[in-house]
């Protein structure tokens, strides 16, 4: 399979209990750009576009279950709010109300969730994505594709492995299968979330 550089401008409505709703935009101006093939994408997303052409317009929607999946309740935790002090202190600069911040488990396996709530005692998180429960409305066109360069490929590989952010608009909702952009965390003008 030939990996494609892919630059897409779109519109990112959101589809919950029949009602739709703007999310996002990356326009023509800032299109998103990725790599085919290398599963950082929502596979349903890639391969809806994969095999347009540039000036092609697309519209489709991706179903939560193929998205984000269904919202589970049971990955809304509350933590002790001493988990969040640094030198003994509450960090109220980064821990606030929606703020998306990064956590670790005992297995040291990274990963996001969103502040719900913060008591006297405890901090609540909801470490599901902030589209899942969500169907996905795309509607946009395609930018660039061509062939993959080794160079970009290679830069690429660099990312994933997590010596670096993707320095670009490396994506948030299409871009992203896991919500971020590796390890290494996002470059300047990146659109992760």
């Amino acid at each position: 399979m030939e990996n494609k550089f892919i630059s897409v401008a779109y519109k990112l409505y959101t589809i919950e209990d029949g009602d739709r709703d703007f999310a996002e935009e990356a326009p023509a101006e800032k299109p998103f750009e990725f790599i085919s093939g290398l599963g950082l994408t929502l596979p349903e997303f890639e391969e809806n576009i994969k095999d347009l052409k540039e000036g092609d317009t697309f519209d489709f929607v991706i179903k939560k279950e193929n998205a984000y999946g269904i919202y589970d309740e049971r990955q809304v935790v509350a933590l002790p709010k001493k988990t969040f002090e640094i030198d003994g202190k509450f960090d109220s600069e980064h821990i606030v109300e929606g703020a998306i911040i990064p956590l670790m488990n005992a297995e040291g396996q990274h990963f996001n969730a969103s502040v719900s709530s913060i008591t006297d005692t405890e901090v609540t998180v909801d470490l599901n994505h902030p589209l899942a429960g969500c169907d996905l409305h795309f509607t946009g066109s395609i930018i660039e594709t061509r062939p993959a360069t080794n160079e970009e490929l290679a830069a690429m590989a660099k990312v994933m492995s997590g010596e670096g952010g993707c320095g670009g608009n490396c994506g948030g909702c299409a871009g992203c299968s896991d919500g971020g952009c590796g390890e290494g965390g996002c470059g300047e003008g990146c659109n992760c979330q």
